[in-house]
């Protein structure tokens, strides 16, 4: 995939109506009140957001959050699934709860300007306030989502959203946690406007592109989570890239269990040891080391105040299950981060929620605050760790998009930058 697109920098926005695409999808208090828990994806869009105020550009922000179901049949059906009330009142009320208003509210404060806020999204409000957009003003529309045509990726949803900003407008993508979906307002609305990357999106291509393309080496992945299937395409791909690959978290129990081992109760996927098995030949093959634990962390139940004791990798007894690397695991892994040139980190090691079984995590954290290799967490859980844990300011890269940038380091075209005009 070609990493070079044209940026905000690259087109004459000043008079112009742009389309930008943010990813507003901010989590909210779990009270129905509003509130949102943490604005750094508001904040991550700021700079691109005051450079095209700046430039004279009149902005038309917009961003799905959460996950409306705008057709009631199909809500009533989930719902009754569920064994739930299914009344359109409380459909109504689920759809209330995702407006934009929060976010326009709290966007304005951090712009310290007025954010005007449409009804709708393509409908007669948001027709009529893009219209009376002046240069330097910015409108947010309501959440995409709430049309039908978003996710399917509708190319007339695409084509009035594109109309919002007459006949000279231009698309600016900086929604990288979107686009890995080929939905309206992230990759076909580029089909009816001239579409450009902004400064959240360029430093993902060029951080995260530069990374696979052109590795400071050595390059050592680090990979964790819960499971081996969701990280089948990145170790593929990083086993042509890579010079070393760390495995921990709960997909380490699939390693351990293919290559003969006992797992007791930890997570197992039955159906994937001949792939890990695999994994292991071809990294061998290919001169790549890869490293799994050689200790491990286990419980006697899943709880945070479980007892716990540190046994060998395979030799868990029945009734435990492994929730973090072991010490000797843990130095192993440090050491493998000193000497590196580029480190890309994706899942935690463990259970890092519950603070006996976070060690491992954090340990691998501090190595990488204190290395001078380049730094990049790869979004979702690690991003959350680094956050939690209070390394972020020590990071080269914390990426914006979980589920995007697994996908990108799987090499896999993304629909939301693929669109965008190439340098």
């Amino acid at each position: 995939m070609n990493y070079n697109k044209k940026t905000v920098k690259d087109v004459d926005v000043k008079g112009k109506k742009v389309l930008l695409r943010c990813d507003f999808n901010v989590p909210l208090a779990k009270d129905g009140s509003g509130v949102i828990t943490d604005d750094n994806r508001i904040r991550a869009a700021l700079p691109t957001i005051q450079y095209l105020l700046e430039q004279g550009a009149a902005v038309i922000a917009c961003s799905h959050l959460g996950k409306p179901e705008p057709n009631f049949e199909k809500w009533a059906k989930k719902q009754a699934e569920k064994g739930k009330d299914a009344s359109e009142e409380k459909w109504q009320k689920s759809l209330k709860e995702l407006r934009m208003e929060p976010v326009a509210a709290r966007l304005s404060e951090l712009l310290g300007k007025p954010v005007v806020l449409a009804d709708d999204v393509v409908g007669p409000d948001a027709t009529a306030k893009a219209a009376a957009l002046k240069p330097g003003e910015i409108m947010l529309l309501q959440n995409t989502r709430f049309e039908k045509g978003e996710t399917k990726g509708d190319p007339e949803l695409a084509k009035k959203m594109a109309g919002l900003t007459g006949t000279d407008g231009v698309y600016v993508s900086d929604a990288f946690g979107a686009v890995h979906r080929a939905h309206a307002s992230t990759a076909i609305v580029a089909d009816y406007l001239p579409a450009v990357s902004g400064f959240l999106i360029q430093k993902e291509l060029e951080i995260i592109g530069g990374a696979l393309a052109a590795p400071k080496r050595p390059l050592v992945a680090i990979l964790g989570g819960s499971k081996v299937s969701s990280k089948i395409g990145v170790i593929n791909n990083l086993l042509e890239i890579a010079d070393t690959i760390i495995i921990g978290g709960g997909m380490a129990y699939t390693f351990s269990a293919a290559q003969g081992g006992k797992v007791g109760n930890s997570l197992l996927e039955e159906d994937w040891k001949d792939y890990a098995n695999d994994m292991v030949k071809k990294a061998a093959e290919k001169g790549v080391k890869l490293l799994l634990p050689v200790d491990t962390v286990v419980a006697d139940n899943f709880a945070a105040d479980a007892n716990s004791q540190v046994v060998k990798a395979g030799e868990i007894p029945d009734g435990w299950e492994g929730l973090d690397i072991g010490p000797e695991t843990v130095k192993l892994y440090c050491d493998a981060v000193k000497g590196a040139g580029t480190v890309i980190w994706n899942g935690p090691m463990g259970v890092f929620e519950f603070p006996a079984f976070a060690k491992g995590t954090e340990a691998v954290a501090q190595a990488l605050s204190e290395t001078s290799a380049i730094t990049i967490i790869g979004g979702g859980d690690s991003a959350a760790a680094v956050q939690q844990l209070g390394y972020a300011d020590k990071m080269t890269h914390i990426s914006t998009g979980g589920g995007a940038s697994l996908e990108f380091m799987e090499g896999k075209e993304l629909p939301g930058v693929a669109c965008l005009l190439n340098k």
